[in-house]
């Protein structure tokens, strides 16, 4: 199995900045193709963001421009850098593997953010 732990969420203020950061163990030989959810009240689960394995990104439109999606192989991490934070991007967030096939492992506990002034 892959175990997924998100991190770095908090309470900030409108235009403020967060690093998420997604530490992946078990049994993934490598982290590939990964990807960022979000879930506010109410709400499905939204992709936000995914890298591929030859490190091309894409990006909700909500949020491009001021997400950043990027992933440290040698630590199989993935981070996600949100600045210019809005009330809207208030959610859970977590991590997976990223579309096509994904997501694919058992979700993690996610982290939250909350954007309110």
């Amino acid at each position: 199995q892959v175990q997924l732990v998100e991190s770095g969420g908090g309470l900030v203020q409108p235009g403020g900045s967060l690093r998420l950061s997604c530490a992946a163990s078990g049994s993934i030989y490598r982290i590939r193709n990964m990807a960022w959810y979000r879930q506010a009240p109410g709400k499905q689960r939204e992709l936000v963001a995914h890298i591929t394995s030859g490190a091309t990104t894409n990006y909700a439109d909500s949020v491009k421009g001021r997400f950043a999606i990027s992933v440290d192989n040698t630590k199989n991490t993935v981070y996600l850098q949100m600045n210019g934070l809005k009330p809207g991007d208030t959610a859970v967030y977590y991590c997976n593997s990223g579309p096509p096939s994904g997501p694919i492992y058992t979700w993690g506990q996610g982290t939250q953010v909350t954007v309110s002034s």
